[in-house]
Formats: structure tokens, sequence, C-alpha cells
């Protein structure tokens, strides 16, 4: 089964991302911010991180960094979703390694088919 983790320090939009690709089948782990995200990511492979930008301890882009650095070394797939929609932004979580970024609101049927083609192969059908 296709392991997700969903980073997000907003109880509600974390337990909505989860309710959805648990219902498309994936398996889902929760994290509170950044730096929750990288000690997860160290005892347990992922194969999706979807991470929000603005969060307390460590942001999106410093989890991403974290993430990609030969200290945690991860190549999985990470979707950035974010209120931020400044020119500029979705260059920012790029540069920090993101495979793609997308903003706040997310439709509920676009963040299962982009989890399900970031993953293809790992997917929760697969």
């Amino acid at each position: 089964m296709t392991r997700v983790l969903v980073v997000d320090d907003a109880a509600t939009v974390r337990l909505y991302h989860t309710s959805l690709l648990r219902e498309a089948g994936f398996d889902v782990a929760e994290a509170a911010n950044g730096l929750e995200a990288v000690e997860a990511a160290m005892s347990t492979p992922y194969d999706l991180f979807v991470v929000d930008v603005n969060m307390p301890k460590m942001n999106g882009y410093a989890c991403v960094e974290t993430l990609r650095s030969e200290t945690v070394g991860t190549a999985a797939p990470v979707l950035m979703i974010s209120t931020e929609d400044r020119p500029g932004d979705a260059d920012r979580a790029y540069q920090a390694g993101a495979n793609l970024y997308m903003v706040k609101p997310v439709d509920a049927e676009r963040l299962v088919r982009v989890a399900t083609m970031l993953t293809a192969g790992k997917g929760p059908a697969a």
C-alpha cells in the first residue's frame, strides 16, 4: 500500500487531506509541522509527502530541503499545497525540491488524481 505523509499545522486541513487520501486507498500518516515530518521520514519510508508551506518550527520549504538533503535523502515525490499564490511562490517550492505546487483550496478529486499520478506504479490500486 502506498504511504503518504500529510504535513500541515492546521488540524482541519490535515484531517481533510488525510480523509480524502485514505478514502482513495492510500495509507496516510500525519505531521503537524516540518520538524515532525523530517523525524517521521527518518524512521518510516513514504511514497509521497503532501506539505504545507507556512508552519511553525520548520516551514514547508525548509522541510522539503531537509527531506532532499543527505541526512534524510528521500527521493519520494513532494506535493506542496499552500495559500501562497504570489509570483515566485511555486518557483521557491521547486527550488526546495518539490515536484508539484498547488494553491489551497485544492479540489478533492484533483488531490487524489495528483497523488495517484505522483506515486504512479505505487498508487492505491497498484
